[in-house]
């Protein structure tokens, strides 16, 4: 067999190695050819905020909205308290058991990387992108109430040293980010779309920034 097949033989036998322990961790019942499911939560436009006449109410109130998404098992189940990812909706603990590592990426021999491939693997039912990783510890959002996430988005030193036009293009550009709205399998994506919620947050930066009371 030539490198490239034994390459491919490679690649196919550790996602399905993968798929097995994923299912069996994940067995919630749910058909695995199911047409995803998108999440009931719309988003409301930028527009629907307009006749807030306070800024720092209307800040408030958008940041509200974008919390749908940043308190949305897609966004948490990445932002842990801890040093392990969660799974699914209900957000248990990710199985095999994983740990964030050095870098975000895992564990030496048990890299994000070893079953997270550059795409989602559906038939297996594993998420996949170029970047697959946890958030920084300083960026965990488990646990936190809405307030407390938007205090700790805007500090540079807990989100990972960006600024606001950083911290907006990460939010409403960045592939990692939009994966929540195509998560592949029957997982639940993020409400409205990454468009929308960009919106949102650039409203929000531009009415001052304001965050709801922790």
């Amino acid at each position: 067999m030539h490198a490239r097949g034994l390459a491919t033989a490679d690649s196919a036998l550790v996602l399905a190695v993968c798929g097995a322990l994923f299912g069996f961790a994940l067995g919630e019942g749910q058909s695995q050819t199911a047409s995803p499911p998108v999440s009931s939560n719309a988003l409301r436009p930028v527009s629907a905020f307009a006749n807030i006449g306070d800024p720092h109410a209307r800040a408030v109130a958008l940041f509200e909205e974008a919390g749908k998404v940043l308190t949305h098992a897609r966004c948490v189940n990445c932002h842990p308290a801890s040093d392990r990812p969660r799974q699914t909706d209900a957000r248990r603990p990710h199985q095999p058991l994983v740990v964030r590592g050095a870098d975000g990426h895992g564990a030496p021999g048990m890299a994000c990387a070893t079953c997270h491939h550059v795409g989602n693997f559906d038939p297996a039912r594993v998420p996949g992108h170029p970047e697959w990783h946890l958030a920084p510890a300083s960026m965990a959002w488990e646990g936190r109430s809405l307030g407390a996430i938007c205090e700790q988005i805007k500090d540079p030193a807990r989100n990972g040293g960006k600024d606001m036009a950083a911290l907006l293009h990460h939010m409403g550009e960045d592939s990692l980010v939009g994966w929540a709205w195509a998560p592949g399998a029957s997982r639940t994506s993020a409400p409205g779309t990454q468009a929308a919620f960009g919106a949102l947050m650039r409203a929000w930066v531009d009415a001052g920034a304001h965050c709801p009371a922790q």
